[in-house]
């Protein structure tokens, strides 16, 4: 897919569905008066990967878009790379899982072997060495941010219909390119989000490049990780900073911006990148209703 595709396809390739009735459900329950109240939760649900017949992990995901999960997570544990050829994705509701086929023999006995628990949500876990081939990564330096751009787009973003306006307690990663989003994912943990979007450049051929990265959760080592192995030279996030995440990025030179609400913002790596070319006397202040909503789990 190239930018002239991109650009006539509309304000976003892919989105939330509030609306869906398999993500949410409404429970009943007393506030602090002791009155009744019925609120909005989101689902949380078990899927079992599979490649080529293997079992690779059981993940807890709110359920959407299964197919970008599953090719998303295993490119983002390099067990499927650019020359890999993927023969199938099948899911099946019933039995929660989905099993991605490729047309090569797979192995990953060693890989499966050594586990690590992350810092996510959902309790994320990566397989192998998390820091394999991150030492040599070096994003390019000519992809410019300019503020004008991040003011823009934390507007879009928290003014489209997702599952965190609705019943919150999920997490939100969401592809751009200059002002514009692209595609937009939720889930129960950040990084199930993230891994979504890879799936999504994976299956349907879209390069990273002058691509940025928005995530809802902290930027926390893993986030860095995993953006620098897509290759996508820019990360903002409405949260704060690990400091293991930031010496990462440094290292790595990628770009990470955290606390991007409304006009304020802080940039812990990569400033050589932002062209301050927005006003900030010109962008408002963020709504209550997200800085009430803005202490994720």
């Amino acid at each position: 897919m190239n930018d002239s595709e991109i650009k006539s396809l509309g304000p976003l390739l892919i989105g939330p569905d509030p609306a869906d009735p398999r993500l949410t459900r409404s429970i009943e329950g007393v506030d602090q008066d002791a009155s009744a109240v019925t609120t909005t939760v989101v689902m949380e649900r078990p899927m079992t990967l599979f490649l080529n017949g293997r079992e690779i992990v059981t993940m807890m995901t709110v359920g959407d878009y299964p197919e970008y999960l599953a090719v998303g997570y295993l490119v983002n544990q390099n067990m499927l790379g650019a020359e890999d050829e993927i023969t199938g994705v099948d899911v099946d509701d019933e039995t929660e899982t989905v099993v991605v086929r490729t047309a090569r023999e797979t192995d990953f006995e060693d890989k499966l072997a050594k586990k690590t628990l992350t810092s996510g949500c959902a309790q994320g876990t990566v397989f192998g060495d998390v820091m394999e081939g991150f030492e040599a990564a070096r994003l390019p330096e000519n992809v410019p941010l300019r503020t004008s751009w991040l003011y823009a787009l934390t507007k879009a973003i928290n003014t489209t219909p997702s599952l965190y306006l609705e019943a919150g307690a999920i997490h939100g990663c969401v592809l751009c390119q200059g002002d514009r989003p692209l595609v937009y994912f939720e889930d129960v943990g950040r990084h199930n989000a993230v891994d979504k979007i890879a799936g999504y450049m994976f299956l349907e051929g879209l390069g990273a490049e002058d691509k940025i990265l928005y995530t809802t959760g902290r930027l926390t080592s893993e986030m860095v990780i995993k953006t620098v192995s897509m290759g996508i030279p820019i990360l903002i996030s409405r949260s704060g900073f690990t400091a293991w995440g930031v010496e990462l990025a440094r290292s790595a030179n990628l770009t990470l911006v955290g606390r991007a609400r409304g006009k304020r913002f802080v940039a812990l790596a990569g400033e050589s990148r932002i062209q301050f070319d927005g006003d900030p006397e010109t962008v408002a202040d963020e709504p209550r209703h997200l800085q009430r909503k803005s202490a994720r789990p």
